[in-house]
């Protein structure tokens, strides 16, 4: 087994003891960090930040500098497989992601391949393991993947959306279409997700970021069971440990039991819902992740101290919470507050977890 000093994370998403409740935050090597924007300027661009390993691996690394934090993620993109798909994944300046060849014809539906990620992916790879090697086993590594569906709303727009307007024509009138690009996206994470576990990633999280603006008819079609899926072909153990899962889909809280039966160990979730009502309702299936608002990190030291204990009081005693945001974390966050937010997690949690 690798050694690991502080394995307080993994321990949590699989419902077993820990001393305290660990905290990461997602987003957290980001745009409120200088140290980051500096890396990110002597990068060029963000794409080329995130496919040149020694630089995924300096800003993966940057925020466990500054804080206490129980993980480190992989700094990469949701957007690196449909890139590898050769739909030419751009970004324009001062605007999001785009794609220069969304699917809009058949036939380029038809032709979706999935990539092997030890060929296409290979940058990502690369930096999983220098970033595992930097760590040093001082935290776990998170690996992560876009959900099929959200990654199929990327694909389909060629864009962010409000609307999603054209992936849910598409997925109303052609949803043969729709499960074709889903069926070889869930490969193509599959094979991504397997591939960073390989190269040592210690716990997966699959990202549905889109998933909550579906009908509750469409969810259950089009995004829960593709997650479901690739739950079931992770590989469960590398390095002699169990390799935990989690699934989070913002917008999600309407349908938490279902996903808590989906082959996850851990369901994230946003802030719209009380933790604590959401582990009355899932019981002992799953740990949750979460779930303080991001935007509170932008008040005051005393708030986010505040809003982080009424989260800890929420979910109470007991073990299986890993805390976190509810969504990622905001550009213009002092960094001070994260400070705060850590720092409060560690010091007051310990009371919940006493026996």
């Amino acid at each position: 087994m690798s050694h690991l000093k502080n394995d307080t994370f993994l321990r949590a998403l699989l419902r077993q003891p820990t001393e305290y409740t660990p905290v990461w935050l997602m987003r957290q090597a980001g745009r409120y960090l200088p140290e980051y924007c500096a890396t990110r300027a002597r990068a060029g661009s963000f794409l080329d930040l995130c496919k040149t390993p020694a630089l995924a691996t300096e800003v993966t690394l940057q925020p466990l500098a500054r804080y206490d934090l129980d993980a480190a993620i992989l700094f990469s993109d949701i957007l690196t497989i449909p890139d590898a798909m050769g739909l030419g994944l751009y970004f324009a300046e001062g605007e999001g992601p785009k794609f220069e060849r969304p699917l809009a014809e058949e036939w380029a539906i038809r032709d979706l391949k999935a990539p092997d990620p030890h060929d296409h992916l290979r940058y990502v790879l690369d930096a999983v393991s220098e970033i595992r090697r930097a760590l040093d086993g001082s935290v776990p590594l998170i690996g992560f993947s876009g959900s099929p569906f959200t990654l199929a709303c990327y694909m389909v727009e060629g864009e962010g959306s409000d609307s999603y307007t054209k992936l849910k024509t598409l997925m109303y009138s052609r949803p043969d279409l729709l499960h074709h690009i889903l069926d070889v996206t869930t490969t193509a994470v599959t094979d991504y997700l397997n591939a960073q576990i390989e190269c040592g990633a210690q716990a997966v999280m699959v990202f549905d970021s889109w998933g909550g603006m579906l009908s509750q008819a469409a969810y259950l079609e089009f995004s829960l069971p593709y997650m479901a899926r690739i739950m079931a072909a992770l590989k469960r153990e590398n390095e002699g440990r169990t390799v935990p899962r989690i699934v989070f889909t913002k917008g999600g809280g309407l349908w938490l039991e279902d996903i808590a039966r989906c082959g996850a160990d851990a369901v994230g979730l946003d802030w719209t819902i009380d933790i604590g009502a959401a582990r009355r309702r899932v019981g002992d299936q799953v740990a949750l992740q979460g779930n303080l608002d991001p935007t509170i990190l932008l008040t005051t030291p005393e708030a986010v101290a505040a809003e982080s204990k009424r989260v800890l009081a929420s979910f109470g005693h007991g073990h299986g919470h890993v805390f976190n945001l509810g969504h990622g974390i905001s550009q213009f966050t002092p960094p001070d507050n994260v400070r705060v937010l850590v720092d409060t997690v560690h010091a007051e949690s310990r009371q919940y977890h006493a026996d």
